[in-house]
Order: structure tokens, then C-alpha cells, then sequence
């Protein structure tokens, strides 16, 4: 299904559409038994708390990361 399968959709303004999508999400995970998780994904939490576990102290602090995210534009 396309959005412009739903002609409701096509004449909601940008907000709107945002906010659908927010109520559309909401519902899809409101029952999290019925989303499954990739095991890709798993597996890399897995190998990220690993990492965690063996160095604690090699995190970056919320301005260190913002600077790496703004050294990258």
C-alpha cells in the first residue's frame, strides 16, 4: 500500500501527516510480542554491551558525540 492508495493522506498538510505516522507507530508497537527483532540486530547489541562490559570508560560524552556529528557535515 502506497500513501496515495489512501486519499485521506495525499490532503493532510506536513504536521498532520507527522502526527498519523506517530499514531500509526504507536499501534504498531503497542503489543511488542507481535514486532520482531532481527537476529542482525540483536547480535550487534550484543557485541555492543560486550564492548560496554570490557571498556566502560570508552564512551563519549553527549558534547563529544554532538561534535563528531557536526565534524561530519
Amino acid at each position: 500500500m502506497k500513501p496515495h492508495d489512501i486519499p485521506q493522506v495525499s490532503t493532510m498538510s506536513i504536521p498532520e501527516k507527522i502526527l498519523f505516522l506517530e499514531d500509526l507507530w504507536d499501534s504498531i508497537t503497542a503489543d511488542e510480542s507481535e514486532v520482531s527483532v532481527p537476529c542482525s540486530h540483536k547480535e550487534e547489541l550484543d557485541r555492543r554491551l560486550e564492548r560496554h562490559v570490557r571498556a566502560p570508560g570508552n564512551l563519549l560524552s553527549l558534547e563529544e558525540l554532538q561534535a563528531r556529528v557536526e565534524r561530519r557535515k
